[in-house]
């Protein structure tokens, strides 16, 4: 009796803090994948702890998430370093529900917005802990000092170390809108009309486009700049689709907190692109193409015909 009196306690704990470990584990790594095998390693941990020394439930799987999570950075980097072509985050769908406060729901969105998660890259392990449980899980100095193992005060200077980090590039964040929704059809229409004119139209001056490909499937090697060669790089990939009479089928969708769609070749989802917007144009285009970043779209029903999770 004891024991299930135990482990239900230790489900209970770890069901009522999972949003928080997961959103944490998350924008540690960049991964749903590698987020949600942390999580199952931290309730294993979890679970040697005997209930009646447990005084803070969320404080010490937060401590067992985040530590864990700095340590698969740290091996991480070493992949990264080597990746072929630039390095995107897996593509999160429909993260969690809607918050009742605006205000809160486009600063979750935007911590897990693709610009946001390359831009902490910047940081080591310990910096980006800091940054995140300190700006976006809002925990105080002294909690933060107990999961890094670090004085609160150093922590407040790593903080400003990372903030000055991230401020220099971060990109101003604009929350969904219905224009934005008709500037997506916009774009979808123009990709498969050929028609360049207008996709120049719709592209900031400065767009970018982040193709991820990992070497395991077509994308550009390097970052594309600019509205010319961002138009035309889609148009060429439409192109051969027709050229190669691929069947593809486009689905709208929402991918780390913006508009975005997933792209299915004969079944499989082969690719999933998030675009953000500024001042009504598309700024920034992020398209993963590595079928390995795409295994839990397909596992989560966003294939066609699928359900959309909406658990994190």
């Amino acid at each position: 009796m004891a024991n299930v009196l135990q482990s239900a306690f230790h489900l209970e704990e770890y069901e009522r803090h999972r949003s928080l470990l997961f959103g944490i584990a998350y924008r540690m790594l960049g991964s749903v994948m590698d987020a949600e095998d942390l999580l199952q390693e931290a309730f294993l941990d979890f679970q040697k702890h005997e209930p009646g020394t447990v005084r803070n439930a969320r404080g010490l799987l937060s401590t067992i998430v985040t530590r864990r999570a700095m340590d698969e950075l740290k091996s991480a980097r070493v992949r990264r370093e080597a990746y072929v072509g630039p390095w995107l985050p897996e593509p999160l769908p429909d993260p969690v529900a809607q918050t009742p406060d605006p205000a809160l729901q486009v600063e979750r969105d935007e911590s897990l917005s693709m610009a946001f998660l390359v831009l902490l890259e910047r940081l080591n392990p310990v910096e980006r802990a800091v940054y995140l449980l300190r700006e976006i899980f809002d925990f105080d100095f002294d909690e933060i000092g107990a999961i890094v193992e670090r004085e609160p005060a150093n922590c407040r200077k790593i903080l400003s170390r990372a903030r000055d980090a991230i401020a220099r590039d971060r990109p101003r964040f604009e929350p969904r809108t219905g224009q934005q929704q008709e500037l997506l059809q916009r774009f979808l229409d123009a990709c498969a009309s050929g028609n360049l004119e207008t996709l120049l139209e719709l592209l900031a001056s400065d767009v970018r486009l982040y193709s991820d490909g990992g070497g395991k499937a077509a994308a550009a090697l390097n970052v594309l700049s600019g509205p010319d060669r961002v138009a035309r790089f889609f148009i060429g990939v439409v192109e051969k689709a027709i050229k190669n009479r691929l069947p593809v089928e486009t689905r709208p969708t929402i991918l780390n907190g913006a508009l975005g769609i997933t792209l299915a070749e004969a079944g499989p989802i082969t690719t999933a692109l998030a675009l953000e917007f500024r001042d009504g144009k598309i700024a920034d285009v992020f398209l993963v193409r590595n079928p390995d970043k795409l295994r839990h779209l397909q596992r989560d029903g966003m294939a066609p015909g699928g359900p959309i999770s909406s658990e994190h």
